[in-house]
């Protein structure tokens, strides 16, 4: 076997309370590591716990019965991962070449994400774990046969996921000035109408010549003219108390003042301030004079009266259609004459957006028409590729196509392309779509040819292969684990099997077996030493029956792989 470039991704796994695992812990090796074992031992719960521990939806039927919580963590080698190294430092995560991830799951629905000890968000979990694994199973046969993923298989293939994001960036700003093109040119259309009402609320607001608080000053003067009468007569009786009837205030206070005069003539020591006695005729006189003032100012006046109710009357018509106060009409005057202001701009809004718009398409084609270039040169490639491996895999005459549609007018969020896989499996048969086509087996040997090719530069260090050798068997499969193998050597592999073709090329067995204890179900895993890895291809090989021939087939198995 070749030496590794790169040290194991995935160091070791720790599982509690998860499906049947009561309590597991696995130390992985790097190159290829085989998990094997009777069916329902729990080999896919182990992948489901790692996927769930790289972001997958977690809940509470994950717990293992009469547990309250479930824990997953992973310790990842960082070393030779620069890209996870500087997600982590983008993220503000201290990490020392090392990684890892805890996601604790309970039953109160308070799930916890840690990485390297800190609290950790869904959405950073899955920006690293792109990085560190990709799990290839059972769901991978639907990801191929499904049309519109075929483009996002060459594209990553091609190295363009990169280039094609940008380009959806720019495609979705498109969409969304478009998007505002439209609903402004609606409102050109309307604009007509909406002019005319909003000119017309203008103009009748503006007729009104109303300013703030008038409301309230007329309200105080309709309570003048209405209560004239008792004004008067209120007024009329102060000023006649004080001055204006005989014997008023006024008068003898005069006299007092007088006779006081007198007295200070006489006797001089008399106690009284006389400039206060005069302050307070004087006060009095002043008081008097201004109520004579206040009578002759007070008025009836029927007509003035109904001027202010009309007046009122129309201030409140105009306070109910354009808000509570005079000065929320105001102020509504002030947003309808902005709006009129853009109305009227509303044709060079348009121009605009259009340009913009026409640049921005005039951008996406040209990004279009680059991406498609690449896409059509990396789909030879592709096909080369793929249909070398397959001849590999014991499908010498297949013939792997990627067409494209001719119909590449309409922009979209890809690109203007449409692609599809197809497939010939015997010589003289027309293509045909792939989902039309490969059979179980050939589809997992599709899946395998094309996981082997898109592996070679991949960012994610640890490849899971969980189960994808259904429908194989005999020197396929032996094939197949070969190609596993070398996947190994640039990329850790896990693989789970059940084909002991397969498990005889691992670097690393691991042994996945139920146990019942106090009537409860759980899975254990052993790392296996040469002798225990002959017995369990022996079984996978013979089933129940164990014999002398069997375990020699399984010995000569194993040295065969290794030798090669």
């Amino acid at each position: 076997m070749g030496r590794h470039a790169l040290s194991a991704m995935l160091n070791e796994l720790y599982i509690e309370n998860f499906a049947i695992i009561d309590s597991l812990r696995i130390q992985f090796s790097k190159g290829m590591n085989v998990l094997s074992g009777e069916t329902g031992a729990g080999k896919s719960i182990i992948v489901g716990a790692v996927s769930m521990l790289l972001g997958d939806r977690a809940s509470g039927d994950m717990i293992r019965s009469a547990a309250d919580t479930a824990v997953v963590e992973a310790q990842f080698d960082l070393r030779d991962n620069h890209e996870a190294r500087k997600i982590l430092e983008e993220l503000d995560m201290e990490e020392d070449g090392e990684l890892v991830i805890k996601r604790v799951i309970s039953r109160s629905g308070k799930n916890r994400i840690l990485v390297n000890g800190r609290l950790a968000t869904a959405g950073m979990l899955s920006s690293i774990s792109e990085t560190l694994v990709n799990i290839c199973g059972q769901h991978e046969h639907q990801v191929l046969l499904k049309r519109d993923n075929h483009i996002d298989i060459l594209d990553e293939f091609a190295g363009l996921t990169k280039k094609r994001d940008n380009y959806s960036q720019i495609y979705g700003e498109h969409l969304e000035i478009e998007g505002e093109l439209e609903m402004t040119t609606l409102a050109a259309v309307e604009r007509s109408r909406r002019e005319e009402l909003i000119r017309f609320q203008l103009d009748e607001i503006d007729k009104s010549g109303i300013r703030a608080g008038e409301d309230r000053e007329l309200a105080d003067e309709k309570r003048l003219i209405a209560n004239a009468g008792k004004l008067r007569e209120l007024a009329g009786n102060s000023y006649g108390s004080l001055y204006g009837s005989e014997g008023s205030i006024l008068e003898e206070l005069d006299r007092v003042r007088g006779m006081t005069k007198e007295i200070r003539s006489l006797d001089s020591g008399i106690p009284i301030d006389e400039g206060a006695l005069d302050s307070i005729y004087f006060t009095l006189e002043d008081t008097a004079l201004s109520l004579r003032d206040y009578l002759g100012g007070i008025y009836h006046d029927p007509g003035r009266l109904q001027e202010i109710d009309d007046r009122l009357e129309l201030l409140g018509i105009l306070k109910r259609k354009y808000g509570g106060s005079l000065e929320s009409i105001l102020e509504k005057k002030e947003s309808l004459a902005e709006e009129l202001e853009s109305m009227e701009h509303i044709e060079e809004k348009i121009k605009g957006l259009k340009r913009t718009v026409d640049i921005k398409k005039s951008m996406l084609e040209s990004m279009a028409a680059d991406l498609s270039k690449q896409r059509k040169e990396a789909a030879r490639a592709l096909e080369r590729a793929v249909k070398a491996e397959l001849k590999d895999l014991r499908m010498p005459n297949t013939t792997f196509a990627i067409i494209f549609s001719e119909n590449n007018a309409a922009l979209h969020g890809k690109g203007f392309d449409h692609l599809e896989f197809y497939l010939s499996t015997n010589p003289g048969e027309p293509l045909k779509p792939l989902n039309r086509v490969a059979s179980g087996g050939e589809l997992s040997r599709i899946v395998l040819a094309l996981k082997k090719v898109l592996v070679r530069d991949g960012s994610a260090e640890t490849v899971i292969f969980d189960e994808v050798d259904s429908g194989i068997g005999g020197a396929a499969a032996e094939i197949v684990g070969a190609k596993l193998r070398d996947i190994s050597q640039r990329h850790q592999v896990l693989c789970i099997t059940h084909l002991p073709q397969i498990a005889s090329f691992a670097g690393t067995h691991f042994l996945v077996a139920k146990d019942v204890a106090d009537d409860r179900t759980m899975a254990l895993v052993k790392t296996l030493n040469e002798g225990e890895r002959v017995e369990e291809i022996a079984r996978m090989l013979g089933g129940v029956e164990m014999t002398e021939k069997t375990r020699e087939h399984a010995r000569e198995m194993l040295r065969a792989s290794q030798a090669c």
